[in-house]
């Protein structure tokens, strides 16, 4: 039995006439964390648009998993970057996600492995004793680098590299003032200076990029392991079919903005948590000194580094995804949570504030890497059923080798006085984060 339709679900505190919840919006997510007080499902207002939060685990993952939702404003902001990718194609999502799915087999990420350890050793070798070096900064290059070198093949992808390397920034900081800003703003995309206009620059540009590189990639006769030529080379198991030219973009596309800023937060939050709490990072480093020993971080030291990949999801936890958007499919309404949601309805999903709520972890504001888990179906970071982060293997080797790269020679030490604070677009990442370099033997 339902209880009514959008105007009977509890509204937030702070919603104003005409501009909605905009004030409480400028800290984002405090406001997210806060909605549960106010109920398992909750109303915001994004300008005069209403908008369900679920706030319970329970809910988030009825939605992940409903038949009967589809991409939402955030993922239709993102087209012009990102195209009918993975991320945001209905129709086509399963028969592309067969398709896909073996550019992640073993055979591939050991060679992606290399990629990012030589990456990593670059990094390592480019610190001095002493300096000082923003870490969201550094992650962030080192993250969008070396997805872009698993990209593009080294003779056609230089350029294009350090292209993507100025391009995603731009996307990333400017996505997520894009998806929730009211529908009355969509007429000022083409001011200058404005977020859209900087976003909708940034997104024909990558696109641009991109296009190059498949083309001069169609054209090449050497067989290569890099992500375009495997995504060019794709088929689905079941039908045969393979991937047109556009979807091989809109997946890269869609890779880049997904997957680098993932990686880079995690990284990021990481190396704070870790300076935070000593212990853990005597742990960590002493398994990599067991597991990894004196050669090179390799792909097959990953899976073993077992504590080290729960320090690393443990700060995707605390500082992961901050908003996924979904709506309700335009042919029929769906029940959630005692509520009756029209045909339509945007709904906004924040694993950020679902991975802090005490109804699903003990202590949840607490860095704990060794944590009693919930229930495997109830570990978000990633999303959850078919719509499951594709690329979670990808990211978490690539974390992990850089952590372990960096750990096995150098120390991050905040810097007194510097107070770090949360920053929002598609993670929660830090505003800035200076940390001094430190030998490991003087630490």
């Amino acid at each position: 039995m339902t209880a009514g339709g959008i105007a009977a679900i509890p509204r937030a505190p702070g919603w104003l006439p005409l501009i909605g919840h905009a004030v409480p919006l400028r800290n984002p997510l405090e406001f997210l964390k806060t909605l549960r007080h106010t109920g398992d499902l909750v109303r915001i207002h994004l300008g005069t648009l209403p908008v369900v939060v679920p706030t319970s685990h329970e809910l988030v993952h009825e939605v992940l998993l409903g038949k009967g939702y589809e991409k939402g404003r955030l993922y239709d902001r993102m087209e012009l970057a990102v195209g009918g990718g993975l991320a945001t194609n209905e129709t086509t999502h399963i028969p592309r996600r067969r398709a896909i799915q073996p550019v992640f087999n073993d055979e591939y990420m050991e060679h992606y492995s290399r990629i990012m350890a030589a990456r990593a050793q670059r990094l390592s070798d480019s610190l001095r004793p002493g300096e000082r070096i923003d870490v969201d900064k550094a992650m962030s290059g080192f993250a969008i680098g070396s997805l872009a070198e698993c990209m593009f093949s080294s003779e056609l992808g230089h350029d294009a590299v350090e292209s993507v390397q100025r391009i995603i920034p731009v996307i990333l900081e400017t996505m997520l003032v894009r998806a929730v800003s009211p529908p009355v703003t969509d007429r000022w995309e083409r001011w200058p200076m404005t977020s859209n206009s900087r976003f909708i620059e940034a997104a024909r540009e990558l696109r641009s990029v991109i296009d190059d590189v498949i083309e001069r990639t169609s054209r090449s006769e050497e067989q290569q392991l890099d992500l375009v030529s495997l995504l060019m080379a794709a088929q689905d198991p079941e039908t045969g079919l393979g991937l047109s030219l556009r979807d091989v973009r809109d997946e890269l596309a869609t890779m880049q903005f997904a997957g680098t800023e993932t990686t880079a937060a995690t990284l990021t939050w990481t190396f704070h948590e870790l300076a935070r709490h000593p212990r853990v990072q005597e742990a960590v480093v002493a398994e990599i000194d067991r597991v990894v020993g004196e050669g090179p971080v390799g792909y097959a030291h990953v899976g073993k580094l077992e504590y080290t990949q729960k320090v690393l999801q443990e700060a995707l936890r605390l500082h992961g995804v901050t908003m996924v958007m979904r709506r309700v499919k335009k042919d029929a309404p769906v029940t959630l949570g005692g509520y009756e949601l029209p045909a339509g309805t945007e709904v906004v999903l924040s694993l950020y504030a679902v991975n802090r709520h005490p109804g699903l972890y003990e202590n949840p504001e607490v860095f704990d890497p060794e944590r009693e888990q919930p229930d495997r179906k109830y570990r978000l970071s990633f999303g959850a059923g078919k719509r499951k982060c594709i690329g979670e293997g990808f990211s978490l080797m690539e974390a992990t080798i850089l952590l372990a790269t960096l750990l096995r020679r150098w120390r991050l030490e905040p810097v007194p006085g510097h107070t770090v604070k949360e920053a929002v677009s598609a993670m929660a990442h830090a505003d800035s984060m200076p940390m001094t370099v430190r030998p490991r033997q003087d630490a």
